[in-house]
């Protein structure tokens, strides 16, 4: 099987979404304060996820379901972060 141009480019910008939100993580569980994240960005971000999803499902394009998935994971991750680190 051959990648095309296409498909190595979208691999890649997949990877670095997904990659974009460890650093994050990682910052407020060795701080244990999530103070600085946005709440209302972290909503919205985890809506365009769900609704990228939904578009993924809709044109049957697993590709775009499964990083948008792990992203959507990710971020949410992060907003339960915050809320658990919320007094900190």
């Amino acid at each position: 099987m051959t990648l095309s141009t296409a498909d190595i480019v979208g691999t890649a910008a997949a990877l670095c979404s997904m990659a974009s939100f460890t650093p994050q993580i990682a910052k407020i569980w060795r701080e244990r304060d999530a103070s600085s994240v946005s709440l209302r960005m972290y909503v919205v971000t985890v809506t365009g996820f769900t609704l990228w999803i939904a578009y993924g499902a809709l044109t049957h394009s697993w590709p775009v379901i499964g990083s948008n998935a792990v992203c959507l994971v990710l971020s949410g991750v992060i907003l339960g972060l915050k809320r658990r680190f919320r007094d900190g």
